[in-house]
């Protein structure tokens, strides 16, 4: 790979992540764009480990309390505000697991085309814009309870059609379920932890048994880069967030639909 591809695709990883614009989308739209050769899974592999260290170095703290927590409640019986979204969180990566595993390859095959992207990006966006709209925006994370973490938990595994975003699906989902703005982000990036380990996983498995060259210079570059605009990007996005709402957010997928629309249509 280049480094200008590089640089670009892990900055394209590390800032979409996390906002509710699709991250594997641009991935796929990026490359097909501006007429790049695929970047390959291993360097998809390398950017989304990029994300998962930077989602765990920031939300440290509440991941170290919460798995104390979490290991507090099997030993002692108790269930605290704590361990209760501790196992949310496991219990809301349940449902995106199964259907990856039911419905990897045929999403693989039939669902990375821009049409799908387009479509999807149009439809989410606009039940993000409703959610931002209906939501009574006043529950903690901490409020949640086992039905609220199933429903986002089915959001989830909607995700993994191309164009969703799994953080805008998980986002809405929480916004309908009454969560404040920062709640329902805040939620979203910790249920992103396990799932983010279980498709690398899944795809370092893929990468194994196909014994392709890797470039460790572009995987470690990548994974560096995706690493710090992603940090950069949920610290800004949970500061602002509440007074900004998904407006911008909105407007941007559907105007990215829009074109994607155009492009494919023309």
């Amino acid at each position: 790979m280049e480094l200008t591809h590089i640089i670009w695709l892990a900055l394209v990883q590390g800032l979409t992540e996390f906002l509710p614009v699709s991250s594997s989308a641009h991935l796929i739209l990026v490359p097909r764009l501006l007429g790049w050769p695929d970047q390959g899974l291993d360097f998809d592999v390398a950017v989304h480990l990029g994300t998962l260290i930077a989602v765990v170095a920031y939300f440290r703290h509440d991941i170290v309390k919460l798995f104390l927590a979490w290991i507090a409640s099997m030993k002692q019986r108790t269930m605290t505000p704590e361990a209760r979204l501790a196992w949310g969180v496991i219990l809301g990566t349940i449902p995106a697991g199964l259907v990856g595993l039911a419905f990897k390859d045929y999403i693989e095959v039939y669902l990375r085309s821009p049409m799908v992207i387009a479509v999807t990006t149009i439809i989410f966006g606009l039940l993000l814009w409703l959610a931002d709209r209906r939501g009574k925006l006043e529950r903690s994370e901490y409020s949640l309870n086992w039905q609220d973490f199933l429903v986002i938990g089915g959001a989830q595994a909607i995700a993994l059609i191309p164009g969703t975003s799994r953080s805008g699906i998980t986002i809405t989902a929480g916004l309908l379920l009454g969560l404040t703005r920062e709640a329902a982000a805040r939620y979203s990036f910790l249920l992103s932890i396990p799932i983010i380990v279980l498709s690398g996983l899944s795809v370092t498995k893929d990468l194994v048994s196909a014994a392709v060259p890797v470039d460790w210079t572009a995987l470690t570059t990548g994974t560096a880069i995706a690493a710090v605009s992603a940090f950069v990007c949920i610290h800004y996005f949970l500061a602002v967030i509440n007074r900004m709402g998904m407006t911008p957010f909105v407007i941007y997928r559907l105007l990215l639909g829009i074109f994607l629309v155009i492009m494919v249509a023309g």
